[in-house]
């Protein structure tokens, strides 16, 4: 029987060779055949036309043509919890036999009775505690093998489907359309940089020498005379919010002229990256699509949310500054790869 990191590995190199099918077929035809013609598609073509064409004013060179996508909530589904919290919350109830003590001390008794309103009352401190104990203590290679085990295995709540087909197809056709046009695309997200690298490459075609996010400290060791990456228990960088352009910086070395974010955590990255010269794309991913996907946030009139939260000013600030805002529902044909 194939272990299920195998069964992930050949699930998702299936799935690259079916998004590199689909950027040759799209090189053909018409591009983002997703997208509904409107303003958004409209402006992700004009931006693209005038920043590759030799003889556009906004011609900008391959080499400066960077673009940065955060990922929950604008490459894939986040709700009704981050991917990567869902994780956390099933290693705790693996590791649990191992920390009889975790049966009365919170977070984690909160996980285990699967007492969600506990949990959030934990706040973020109570969510860096429950990474710190189930993301520690192996070495990166230990790591990425559960990672890759989770993913091949854990199903999402409400589709049923591995995560790594919640990701949303007229995204995943805007990065090989920016590909196909010599851009750079970077992810950067507050989630754990080894969280997402097992997967990026094979879902978003975005190698992991091109993700930034949050990490934790890694140490050297020698373990049975091999050397190897050991995770420590100790945050390293945070990167969300302002923490977003300190990482662009640290590890591009370029500003980006096109950035996509779907979250008031993606402020900063926008304002970043609309703050250089030259023509510049910036796009927010607005989750109103309650049917094919969610809907949620004071945005969309509705109780504020941990996850992705869309507050009514960050709309405002998105018209205010020419940021171009995405509808899910009305300038999305599809939603997944599987919708009909």
């Amino acid at each position: 029987m194939r272990s299920p990191r195998r069964l992930f590995l050949t699930s998702v190199l299936a799935f690259a060779a079916s998004l590199a099918f689909g950027a040759r077929a799209m090189a053909e035809t018409e591009p983002l055949p997703s997208w509904k013609d409107g303003p958004a598609k409209q402006a992700i073509l004009q931006f693209v036309h005038a920043t590759t064409n030799e003889t556009s004013p906004d011609f900008v060179p391959p080499e400066e043509r960077i673009a940065t996508f955060d990922n929950d909530g604008t490459l894939w589904t986040e709700h009704p919890m981050y991917t990567q919290l869902a994780f956390a919350l099933d290693r705790v109830k693996a590791l649990a036999p191992q920390h009889p003590e975790w049966t009365d001390t919170q977070p984690f008794s909160a996980v285990l009775d699967s007492d969600l309103e506990a949990l959030g009352a934990a706040g973020e401190k109570g969510l860096v505690e429950l990474v710190m104990a189930t993301h520690a203590g192996m070495s990166t290679a230990e790591f990425e093998a559960v990672v890759k085990d989770w993913l091949a295995e854990a199903r999402h709540p409400r589709f049923k489907r591995p995560y790594t087909e919640l990701t949303f197809k007229p995204m995943l056709e805007l990065l090989a359309y920016l590909r196909a046009n010599d851009f750079k695309t970077y992810i950067v997200s507050g989630g754990g940089i080894e969280f997402m690298r097992p997967m990026s490459e094979p879902v978003y075609g975005v190698p992991p020498e091109q993700v930034i996010g949050s990490s934790i400290e890694t140490q050297y060791e020698i373990r049975d005379g091999k050397p190897e990456l050991i995770r420590l228990p100790k945050i390293d960088f945070i990167d969300d919010k302002t923490g977003k352009p300190v990482g662009i910086n640290r590890f591009i070395g370029r500003r980006p002229i096109a950035a996509f974010g779907n979250s008031a955590g993606d402020r900063e990255m926008l304002e970043w990256t609309g703050a250089g010269s030259g023509r510049r794309l910036m796009m927010l991913v607005f989750h109103d699509d309650a049917e094919r996907e969610y809907a949620y946030g004071p945005a969309n009139g509705l109780p504020d949310t941990k996850f992705g939260t869309f507050p009514e000013s960050l709309m405002a600030e998105a018209k205010q500054k020419g940021w171009v805002v995405i509808s899910m529902k009305n300038d999305w044909a599809r939603v997944f790869a599987f919708d009909k």
